[in-house]
């Protein structure tokens, strides 16, 4: 299961432009094209809680959605939103290494 979560992190960071390191209870802002919000994460007991926040852009009365995991040693998560017929599919993955969270987007 490591090797999968490692090879999977690998695939994420390997097809985008750079990682960036969020900092504890520091917002940061995700944009994946229809899809926009923030995210943060908190040092819990059982590993980092990582809260993400999205909303489409072109709904003003729609609902948010809240995503929220707790992430172990060398574990990824990632959110994605399909792509048109003429456009790229856009992701978000979040990934711990170490004590720390590092984000990478991919797309829009």
């Amino acid at each position: 299961m490591r090797l999968l979560s490692l090879t999977a992190l690998g695939l994420v960071l390997a097809t985008v432009a750079g990682a960036a390191e969020l900092n504890p209870r520091q917002a940061h802002s995700l944009d994946l094209g229809p899809v926009r919000g923030s995210a943060y994460y908190t040092v819990e007991t059982d590993g980092l809680r990582v809260v993400a926040t999205l909303a489409p852009t072109d709904a003003a009365a729609a609902t948010p959605l809240r995503v929220i995991t707790t992430l172990a040693s060398d574990q990824v998560v990632s959110f994605s939103v399909p792509g048109t017929q003429d456009g790229a599919a856009a992701s978000v993955a979040f990934a711990r290494r170490g004590n720390r969270v590092e984000v990478a987007s991919t797309g829009y």
